[in-house]
């Protein structure tokens, strides 16, 4: 764990939080349970950071859809080191009944060590679609609760453009970044925006689907050049 600490003291401002290589989306999944998989890393200045998370979703209501997963962090090549437990809601507020799709997101997430404290992550998920192209575009709010003081509230976003070609294959654009406080925007210079190609399908296994999307992003984080690469797998029942 020690090792760990001091490989990230080397990369600093390099953004772990999931939602900042993971498009949140909301949909009406009602009574389907899902085991997601994502996978992420980056590189950075000569290092490489991944986190490898496992989770379990459910579609408790139309409306509601709830996910517990870990987190896990490897450095440089190194062995995986369990990091957090996340727990993501998301709500959605309408359905159909305007040209867009409005929900509510929230994520509490818990470090391993509990004297850590814990974040939280609350925002807006919009969604339309023009044809067969949909569009997303997602702001969050997140403060560090782990320090005794508390970290200041920060603002990131997520953007996304796919275009339904085929069930199996669907091409698309997907852009992240922090910007700092919300109410205090850092220097362009020292901002996070990370953008680049996006695919995104699903297969019926059976009676089960399987849905995939993978991303490779280039931009920069902390106003340092990185170039990351992230994967998701859910196996849907």
């Amino acid at each position: 764990m020690k090792k760990c600490i001091a490989l990230a003291a080397l990369l600093p401002g390099l953004a772990v939080a999931d939602t900042g290589y993971y498009m949140v989306t909301a949909y009406d999944v009602e009574g389907q349970a899902s085991v997601d998989y994502k996978y992420w890393n980056a590189h950075y200045n000569g290092h490489t950071v991944a986190a490898p998370e496992i989770g379990i979703g459910y579609g408790v209501t139309s409306r509601w859809y709830t996910e517990l997963y870990g987190t896990w962090i490897k450095f440089n090549g190194g062995g995986a080191v369990y990091s957090e437990l996340a727990w993501q809601n998301d709500y959605l507020l309408t359905q159909g009944q305007y040209p867009f799709d409005l929900a509510i997101h929230t994520k509490i997430e818990r470090p391993r060590e509990r004297s850590e404290g814990y974040a939280l992550e609350i925002g807006p998920v919009l969604q339309t679609e023009i044809g067969r192209t949909q569009f997303n575009a997602n702001v969050f709010f997140q403060r560090d609760y782990r320090t005794e003081d508390g970290g200041p509230m920060e603002m990131a976003y997520q953007l996304q453009v796919k275009h339904r070609w085929k069930s199996w294959f669907q091409p698309g654009l997907q852009a992240f970044g922090e910007v700092g406080k919300w109410n205090d925007w850092l220097p362009l210079n020292q901002q996070s925006h990370r953008a680049g190609p996006a695919i995104f399908g699903s297969r019926d296994i059976g009676r089960r689907e399987l849905k995939y999307e993978a991303a490779y992003l280039i931009g920069r984080n902390s106003g340092r050049a990185a170039k990351s690469f992230t994967m998701r797998l859910q196996y849907i029942f």
